[in-house]
């Protein structure tokens, strides 16, 4: 007797949700509207083909070009995605790695990733004293 295949419900269930990246309203999935903008802190957990890109995801083609046109006025910074480069290298393998190791896993020259150290450096949030 042949057994019939129970189609898949997806990761979230048939009913899987999706967010505005505008207005934050819920919406099914399969009526959004996804775009990709230049964004020089994105940098994915793959093989880096998409750095310095996020995937942003709208309820409606308007919604969708009001959030273009904001990252459209953010400055895209080198040293940011360098430094978010490194730190997707540094927190899935080795914490510790030299110079020529991280220039290697990154893709990066030496002097880019000095840049990218001193930009992040300058950067990041004051530690909190408790």
């Amino acid at each position: 007797m042949w057994k019939r295949r129970k189609k898949s419900a997806g990761p979230m269930g048939p009913h899987a949700l999706e967010l505005c990246d505008l207005c934050g309203r819920t919406f099914p999935e399969q009526e959004a509207v996804r775009g990709h903008v230049p964004d020089s802190s994105a940098a994915g957990p793959g093989d880096g083909w998409s750095d310095g890109l996020r995937r942003v995801t709208a309820c409606s083609e308007s919604h969708l070009d009001i959030v273009r046109e904001r990252y459209r006025h953010r400055p895209y910074i080198q040293e940011e995605l360098w430094a978010a480069k490194i730190t997707r290298v540094l927190t899935s393998g080795p914490p510790f790695l030299a110079l020529e190791q991280l220039a290697c896993r990154t893709g990066l020259h030496e002097p880019e990733i000095r840049r990218a150290i001193a930009w992040h450096n300058a950067h990041r949030p004051p530690v909190q004293e408790p």
